[in-house]
């Protein structure tokens, strides 16, 4: 279990992780979503000991990262995708981690096995795409059998079958009663892999639930209604404000009007509904309205928008620059 309390981080003048919040347990998988700049990766460096709070804590199974007595068999850590010295093979590198906890070879041809590294387990690492980096993260992170995962967007850079392989993964451990805690850019795979989501928007805790709870909260706003009058009933919906598009197979989307109010215009104007239902929200548009005013990066040509950063490097790791644990 990853518990964080009043887990706070400045620079300078700028607070980057504010007062957040949060526990991760057990026998579930945990999502960790926000625009960029929102703090995911200072509080999951925090969480590992990698950055010092300027205030809270964060706790690993009750203690903070710095005192497990076993931490690559504690915890598995993939952050940082370049952090492995490009000269090794990933069979010497995975061997230079696990001979730092006594972890045998046996060990290591099984997580290369397991993610699919066979072909390349005696290449440079330097040559890897970034794909084939991820791969080696992720075997890193599992060398030692953790019960806990964190992994800070552990599909950046994945084929398709590598995305569902470790959507399988993650949810396979979690199934197994261990702690799985992962970021991820992509709405529509978080929810498939997810059961609980904790979202920040500048610094600070905006959603901590249920992925269906969070879904729930929307419904993107938008109500599909089927009438054999549907010209009249479009013209009295946009006169309330609303507007009104038509899918292919006839069926109005309306937005800008609730679905009781809908009803009430259709029987006030005495049009017959086949059919008024609110369109199911998803985690995406959820999380659209969650954050909406939270991003530090604005795309698209907004006067005084930032321009967004350039993309970053994939994530992988555990918590050091050679990639031997702390």
């Amino acid at each position: 279990m990853i518990d964080v309390t009043d887990l706070t981080k400045t620079f300078g003048s700028t607070t980057a992780v504010d007062h957040v919040s949060f526990t991760v347990r057990p026998g579930m998988v945990t999502g960790f979503l926000g625009p960029n700049g929102a703090g995911k990766s200072t509080t999951m460096r925090m969480i590992v000991g990698l950055d010092r709070p300027t205030a809270g804590e964060a706790r690993i199974d009750g203690v903070p990262y710095r005192q497990l007595r076993d931490p690559l068999r504690q915890v598995g850590i993939l952050l940082d995708a370049k952090a492995v010295h490009t000269g090794r093979s990933a069979r010497d590198h995975l061997a230079a981690l696990g001979a730092t906890h006594g972890i045998g070879r046996k060990r290591v041809d099984e997580v290369i096995a397991l993610t699919g590294l066979q072909s390349v387990a005696r290449k440079r690492v330097g040559g890897f795409s970034l794909g084939m980096g991820q791969r080696l993260g992720i075997a890193a992170a599992l060398l030692g059998d953790p019960q806990t995962l964190i992994l800070d967007e552990p599909v950046n850079g994945l084929d398709p079958e590598g995305v569902v392989w470790v959507r399988t993964l993650a949810r396979h451990l979690a199934a197994e009663g261990r702690t799985v805690f992962l970021s991820s850019h992509l709405m529509s795979e978080m929810a498939q892999t997810a059961d609980r989501i904790v979202v920040l928007g500048r610094g600070r805790v905006i959603a901590d639930a249920p992925v269906a709870e969070i879904v729930a909260r929307s419904t993107g706003g938008a109500v599909s209604v089927r009438s054999p009058q549907a010209p009249e009933l479009t013209v009295a919906l946009t006169a309330a404000g609303g507007t009104v598009s038509t899918n292919p197979d006839g069926a109005l989307v309306v937005t800008g009007v609730p679905a009781p109010r809908i009803g009430e215009l259709a029987a006030q104007d005495r049009i017959v509904l086949h059919e008024l239902t609110p369109v199911a929200g998803s985690l995406e548009q959820a999380y659209m309205e969650l954050t909406q005013g939270e991003a530090e990066y604005v795309s698209g040509g907004e006067p005084g928008a930032s321009a967004p950063p350039p993309p970053t490097g994939a994530p992988i790791s555990t918590p050091t620059s050679n990639g031997d644990p702390r």
